[in-house]
């Protein structure tokens, strides 16, 4: 018997989501969102059954359908509470980054979902590219030797009519700015890849070019990792005229490697002094390029949650990942403000916290 489905939240990303149900044969039994239209749009488009039922509110759909999976694609700023409302009717969830704008939201998340016996999974979904597989593989079976340092750039451009097609977009209470929003996703891959565990974060954002959102359109920081390691993080959506990269670089003892591409989806440089793979043969298998920025993740994210319901285990991207982006984000936020280096673990924060930190944005 195939599990019961339900999506929050019809809008931008939603489709993938859509997508990767129907191919992992999950019984979608209803759809939600404020906004009918949104929802019409997607059952015209994925041809979905009469037995796809549409709701407004989504407490009155849990209550009605009782799925066995969620997921949660709103705005950012109200994951949270929809994710704990969730939680208490039973559900198994799918995230949409960040998994929420609070810490102790995101804490909140992962102690009632555990009290609750549910899944949680984060949709960090470019863990699953193949290209950050095979690099994966490599930190695993430890060919880089000593990590001595990543790189994470998002170099990418958003415009006015961007953030005029949804208002809460750049918000500090829905949203946040470019590290939050488009970046978030190679923040993760990089704070994965390089231990996970961090010291202190040293950050810069400002507001260049987009005065009409509150939050930043650039962002830099540096990170020292517990295990002698450091990480670099350079996000913007200032890039002339279009979208430019993504990519992440780890330096090791005995190895240097480049993802790339729009989407950290291609090997751009694969090198190790044990010689296992032809770097050549390495670069032109793990090559991908998707339609857009969202790869082809989400797919084999969706079969990974379903497998971990069914076998009960964690998901191979869980909500403690997800916090752990969102900290670090975080922490780049709390060192800009405030100018100062900043320790980990962070228990308190929230983008909330930096309201009024740029000038007053232009209403849209």
């Amino acid at each position: 018997m195939n599990l019961s489905y339900a999506l929050i939240g019809c809008g931008r990303i939603s489709p993938n989501h859509i997508a990767a149900a129907i191919d992992n044969d999950l019984d979608i039994i209803a759809l939600c969102d404020i906004e009918s239209n949104n929802m019409e749009d997607k059952i015209l488009k994925f041809n979905l059954s009469e037995m796809t039922h549409k709701y407004t509110d989504y407490k009155d759909m849990l209550a009605k359908e009782r799925p066995n999976i969620v997921a949660i694609c709103t705005e950012s700023g109200k994951h949270g509470q929809i994710a704990l409302d969730c939680i208490e009717a039973g559900c198994n969830l799918i995230i949409e980054k960040p998994i929420t704008l609070s810490l102790e939201e995101a804490d909140e998340i992962i102690a009632k979902a555990k009290d609750k016996g549910v899944k949680v999974c984060a949709c960090h979904q470019n863990r699953f590219n193949k290209s950050i597989q095979k690099i994966r593989e490599a930190v695993d079976k430890k060919r880089f030797g000593r990590l001595f340092y990543s790189t994470a750039h998002v170099r990418w451009n958003r415009g006015y009519e961007y953030y005029a097609r949804a208002k809460w977009r750049g918000t500090w209470e829905q949203d946040g700015g470019a590290l939050m929003n488009q970046c978030i996703h190679n923040i993760d891959l990089l704070r994965w890849m390089m231990g996970d565990e961090i010291i202190e974060v040293v950050g810069m954002t400002d507001k260049l070019n987009h005065n009409y959102i509150d939050a930043e359109d650039l962002g830099i920081a540096l990170i020292r990792f517990k295990n002698g390691s450091y990480g670099i993080v350079e996000g913007t959506t200032n890039v002339y005229p279009h979208n430019l990269e993504e990519t992440l670089y780890i330096f090791g003892e005995k190895g240097t490697v480049k993802a790339g591409g729009e989407s950290v989806n291609v090997i751009e440089n694969w090198q190790f002094s044990d010689l296992l793979d032809d770097p050549e043969e390495v670069m032109m298998k793990y090559h991908e390029k998707p339609p857009n920025v969202y790869g082809f993740g989400h797919k084999p994210l969706y079969a990974d949650v379903i497998e971990a319901i069914k076998n009960d285990r964690q998901p191979y991207v869980t909500a403690e990942d997800g916090r752990r982006a969102l900290e670090l984000v975080l922490a780049i936020y709390k060192s800009a403000a405030e100018g100062v280096s900043v320790r980990l673990p962070m228990e308190k924060c929230s983008t909330i916290d930096f309201k009024g930190r740029f000038d007053e944005r232009v209403v849209l």
